[in-house]
């Protein structure tokens, strides 16, 4: 079987030109999405990988109307490979199935993709690099957030009373044991070790 996605990136932008094109192509079934490439729900492109079968081939205009970038094409396509589902793209004149020419293209584009993969953290460890050197680290911000500050001010005052056990804070609190100490700690507060 042979099933067709056409996607646009605005409800303002027509399909006809890709539904004429994959129905030229033999499609047996359509899916239609009005959705920008970066978003990464699509429901009809679900729907149509959920309706493909070993042997079956999925068509859309360009490629760029399938993956929202290299790498997750590669990743779609992999998907299908592994599915034993072949990828046609009409635009580009490219098909992805199991002769040899289709398995080289399918190489050439994990290449790239594994090339854009290498360039971001190229460019992750240099940032972080230059951030360092000026003074400041990365990762997330030590301590708490305030929320959390606020549960742990009243751990902190039921503690230091004597009149709660554990237990009861992390009852009345609804937080954990290893959360109730975590708070304890981050208000300086020196733990008991029987309670």
């Amino acid at each position: 079987m042979r099933i067709g996605y056409a996607r646009v990136s605005t409800k303002d932008q027509s399909l006809d030109m890709q539904l004429d094109a994959l129905q030229e192509a033999g499609c047996d079934r359509i899916f239609k999405e009005h959705a920008s490439g970066t978003k990464a729900s699509r429901p009809e492109l679900d729907k149509a990988m959920s309706h493909l079968r070993a042997g079956d081939t999925i068509v859309v205009y360009k490629l760029d109307r399938l993956g929202r970038s290299l790498p997750h094409l590669v990743t779609l396509v992999s998907d299908l490979k592994e599915k034993e589902i072949a990828f046609e793209s009409l635009k580009d004149g490219i098909k992805l199935d199991d002769t040899a020419v289709g398995q080289m293209i399918f190489n050439i584009f994990a290449s790239f993709a594994q090339f854009e993969r290498d360039l971001i953290r190229e460019r992750t460890i240099a940032g972080l690099e230059a951030a360092r050197a000026r003074g400041r680290r990365g990762g997330r911000p030590g301590g708490i957030s305030k929320e959390a500050r606020i549960k742990a001010a009243a751990a902190k005052t039921m503690y230091e009373s004597g009149d709660f056990t554990s237990r009861q804070i992390q009852e009345q609190l609804n937080i954990s044991s290893a959360t109730m100490y975590k708070y304890l700690r981050e208000m300086g507060v020196k733990i008991q070790t029987i309670r």
